[in-house]
């Protein structure tokens, strides 16, 4: 094969090796976005992020500043 596609097997192989890097690169990918879409049952975007912060933030109770003195 190497000699068909005029390249040396260290060639072959490190093309082998990107190629199976590459791969493994986009499963895992893919899994991760499997496991978050899981993770967001609403479809929240990242649009509505700085909302949802407001809207905990304001069902929590405030905390008192103590006073030094």
């Amino acid at each position: 094969m190497a000699q068909r596609d005029s390249r040396t097997m260290s060639e072959l192989f490190r093309e082998a090796f990107r190629t199976y890097s590459a791969q493994q690169a986009r499963q895992t990918l893919d899994e991760l976005g499997e496991y978050a879409a899981g993770r967001n049952p609403k479809g929240y975007t990242e649009a509505d992020v700085p909302r949802l912060i407001q809207e905990v933030r304001a069902e929590k109770p405030r905390r008192r500043v103590r006073s030094k003195g």
